[in-house]
């Protein structure tokens, strides 16, 4: 049995798309944490039946998230829509075991800040002719781990930020659940 943290920072649709493209996969079970307690991925995930917690972001940073994964048997960690940075003894528990996906062809509109519309208007504003998504294994700076997978789709000159971010959701969905299968295939 692999056991998967998933953690979430906002509504969770991607959270949702793992959870069910597992979901007749008796080798696999899932916990989904959220730094926030009003998170709509807390009701995706009592909706999937799936267990859940909320966690303050000083549990992040203090470790207690840390030793309930550790104490929880906890074999790799998703990051979907996840805001905070990841403390260094995280990335030292559970190296080459975070996998994050980021809405934008990294390097390009990465890093701090950059997440959601932002990456979507940034593309646009700069006129670029393709976006897409990076899913990377995270190290200790924002969206600079190392890649596993990209894939592209156009950008029109007609696009707005919200066409553009259909078409990043579409990617995400389709192949962030393939990429961790293959990925925690090998662990």
């Amino acid at each position: 049995m692999k056991n998967i943290a998933i953690l979430a920072s906002g509504s969770g649709s991607n959270a949702e798309n793992i959870v069910n493209y597992f979901k007749d996969r008796e080798d696999i079970s899932f916990k989904i944490y959220s730094n926030k307690k009003d998170a709509f991925v807390l009701e995706r995930a009592k909706r999937l039946g799936v267990p859940c917690e909320s966690f303050l972001k000083s549990e992040l940073e203090d470790g207690t998230l840390l030793s309930k994964l550790i104490s929880e048997k906890v074999d790799f960690v998703v990051l979907a829509g996840f805001l905070l940075k990841i403390p260094d003894a995280m990335l030292s528990v559970f190296p080459d075991r975070i996998v994050n996906i980021h809405p934008s062809l990294l390097p390009k509109y990465g890093g701090k800040g950059m997440y959601g519309m932002k990456v979507h208007e940034a593309v646009v504003a700069a006129g670029e002719k393709e976006s897409g998504i990076t899913i990377h294994i995270i190290d200790d700076h924002y969206d600079e781990g190392s890649v596993v997978f990209q894939t592209t789709v156009p950008v029109l000159p007609t696009d707005s930020p919200e066409d553009v971010a259909h078409k990043v959701h579409e990617l995400e969905y389709k192949y962030f659940p393939q990429v961790i299968d293959e990925l925690i295939s090998k662990l």
